[in-house]
């Protein structure tokens, strides 16, 4: 048994809610926030079966992919298309939704479909958000020669310096300072009124967003002058864009059959549109769960050969072809349900004394058959 915050909290480890799209609706959407959680149920979509295995299950939440409310409910009934949520209310039952989160982060959705084609360090490839962590920034401070190991120790301690696997990592300079005390001033070197010319180590360091505030204090705390000079320049990152799709090369070219069976082993996918030319050896590919149509439009410029997806529109499907572009469509939720397993492993990691279960009545909405 587990309290909702801390459910919350590992799942904001595994998908920070933060990476959602802005028109998204992710996070605790429906039940009481103080409840109890024994035993947890994993669907890609919240419908009137899924609410039923729930209760029968006797599980206290829903951790579901898609979210249970898109948009602004007028009425909540027994009956018609809210007849879901009010079984939800009725029951007592939870629901905390995750969806362009999960798509997003490393390890998600869409590196799940990458790894399934075997794309060798696959690349976002659109809908980029702002990394949860915050930006780095980049201090520079001015020191007394004499002075700068123990200001540069210092703002290590409070959280500059580090790089990934590094701490303390700084850069230093040496030039002339100067400066004049003025009237009112209380100058560590110097005297009111005379231009003085001091021997200075300029430093350089990074800080994440996090902790800048509390570097610059200690900079301030340990800094011997009365008023340090620094400056704080904002960094972007354009190397480790957070994003939904994927692409990149292929770490061996396949053939579009061999593909189709690695997607079917993994997903269980039994049926697929495909668009485009459908025997070909693809080197370079895509994906994107779900629906991505902007992004189809970035890997034509890519020129990938190949796109796996869940489904397209018309005429994007129209304009891949044109563009002799391979597409494979999955089924929205087909390209997705994969993911709930790498979801419920995650979870497992982080979360003690709470049954978790992946939904059996969660199945796709489309009956594939041939005619």
């Amino acid at each position: 048994m587990m309290k909702l915050v801390d459910i919350k909290n590992a799942i904001e480890e595994i998908a920070p809610l933060a990476l959602a799209q802005d028109w998204d609706n992710v996070g605790f959407l429906l039940g009481d926030p103080g409840r109890d959680i024994r035993t947890i149920l994993l669907t890609i979509d919240t419908t009137a079966a899924v609410v039923t295995e729930a209760e029968m299950q006797k599980a206290d939440l829903i951790l579901s992919y898609h979210p249970v409310i898109w948009d602004g409910l007028k009425k909540i009934t027994a009956d018609g298309p809210t007849a879901h949520i009010y079984q939800l209310i009725r029951a007592g039952i939870g629901v905390f939704s995750i969806h362009t989160a999960f798509d997003t982060v490393l390890g998600g959705v869409n590196d799940g479909l990458a790894q399934i084609l075997g794309i060798d360090n696959p690349a976002p490839l659109g809908d980029f958000v702002a990394d949860p962590k915050g930006p780095q920034y980049k201090l520079i401070t001015f020191i007394p020669a004499n002075d700068v190991n123990k200001v540069a120790e210092a703002l290590y301690a409070a959280g500059a310096g580090a790089i990934g696997n590094y701490s303390h990592c700084g850069y230093t300079t040496e030039g002339i300072g100067t400066f004049k005390p003025l009237k009112g001033s209380n100058p560590t070197l110097g005297k009111q009124g005379k231009l003085e010319k001091v021997h200075e180590i300029r430093l350089e360091s990074v800080v994440p967003a996090g902790r800048i505030e509390a570097v610059i204090s200690a900079l301030r705390a340990a800094h011997p002058y009365e008023t340090p000079a620094f400056d704080v320049f904002r960094h972007y990152d354009i190397e480790n864009k957070l994003g939904l799709g994927r692409g990149g090369m292929l770490k061996k070219p396949l053939s579009v059959e061999r593909i189709l069976e690695k997607i079917k082993a993994a997903t269980g996918t039994s049926a697929v549109g495909i668009v485009g030319p459908a025997r070909r050896t693809v080197r370079k590919a895509a994906v994107c769960a779900g629906t991505c149509g902007k992004i189809l439009n970035t890997v034509m410029a890519e020129q990938c050969d190949l796109y796996v997806t869940g489904e397209l529109k018309h005429h994007q499907a129209l304009a891949a072809r044109e563009a002799g572009l391979t597409c494979l469509c999955l089924s929205h939720s087909n390209s997705e349900r994969f993911a709930l397993k790498i979801l419920a492993k995650e979870l497992k990691k982080r979360v003690k004394n709470v049954t978790i279960a992946l939904s059996k009545k969660d199945t796709d909405p489309f009956v594939w058959k041939q005619i």
